[in-house]
């Protein structure tokens, strides 16, 4: 979800200049920070975001950058005369002495230097502006897709390893079937005056060992790693929350393995499970 994007767009003296950021976020959080004259848009300028951009939190700035000839604050000529004449009268009638910088005293009375005209936005200038904000989003929309693609070569890449993984464990395994079956054996062959049912040993066993198979462990996490795969295919993107749901459905299974694989060997392979799985959900968070 993390991109960032810009455009600059010209309209007459004004260069606009539109930037997009975003990072993690569960939901759309958008922020904006938009010049005053735009301002009567801004709930135009969120529902052309949100179409683009389904989550992440996004900081959205639109400003203005003038021709600075062009933008000086006029001066107001009439009026600073007017303010001349008035001074040297009261001056004049009152003995009070004339200014030494008459530019300096003049330029601060009231109005001299104030911009008094209200800049409306013409439907031209919007039009322009839309397309400046188009093209950023569009700019952070590729910025997504390049990262999305080297995202997705992670995750392929860590499913591998999963799956190589749980086809380690099948030779332990079946090793571990035997070891259960000696040692319980063993233990009873220890105590001489232990009197058993060889019969009901072998049912005992059989209801032991099967408590402990982990063949159904295997079968749904080798269906969630497949569906998986599935969902990144997904042309219609916005997987990043199932991709989240299914990450999770892995790890339960891979727990109960865990809790099952009574061998050390069997266990090393399961941390080493865990590990991939892990590096999975911190960047599944980045999936849109």
């Amino acid at each position: 979800m993390t991109g960032y994007g810009k455009a600059v767009v010209a309209y007459k003296d004004k260069k606009i200049n539109v930037e997009v950021k975003s990072l993690n976020s569960k939901q759309l959080d958008l922020q904006t920070r938009i010049a005053p004259l735009y301002r009567e848009k801004e709930m135009e300028v969120r529902q052309m975001t949100s179409e683009v951009l389904i989550r992440g939190k996004v900081d959205l700035s639109i400003w203005i950058e003038k021709d600075t000839l062009v933008n000086a604050t006029p001066v107001n000529g009439a009026l600073m005369e007017n303010y001349y004449h008035q001074l040297k009268d009261i001056a004049h009638q009152t003995g009070i002495p004339e200014p030494q910088d008459w530019l300096y005293t003049l330029t601060r009375m009231p109005d001299v230097l104030t911009k008094t005209d209200c800049e409306v936005l013409e439907d031209e200038e919007w039009v322009v502006v839309r397309q400046g904000l188009n093209e950023a989003l569009q700019s952070l929309v590729a910025f997504r897709q390049q990262e999305g693609a080297a995202l997705e070569r992670k995750f392929n890449e860590k499913i591998d390893n999963i799956e190589r993984l749980l086809h380690d464990i099948e030779p332990w395994e079946k090793q571990r079937v035997e070891k259960i079956r000696g040692r319980i054996i063993d233990g009873l062959k220890q105590i001489p005056e232990a009197d058993y049912d060889k019969n009901r040993l072998e049912q005992e066993l059989i209801y032991y060992i099967e408590k402990l198979d982990i063949s159904e462990e295997k079968q749904r996490l080798t269906n969630h790693l497949r569906y998986f795969r599935e969902t990144m295919a997904e042309p219609l993107g916005g997987q990043g929350k199932k991709l989240g749901f299914i990450a999770q459905e892995m790890g339960r299974e891979i727990n109960t393995t865990g809790s099952k694989s009574n061998q050390a060997e069997m266990q090393n392979i399961v941390v080493k499970m865990k590990d991939e799985l892990e590096q999975i959900k911190e960047q599944v968070l980045n999936a849109l």
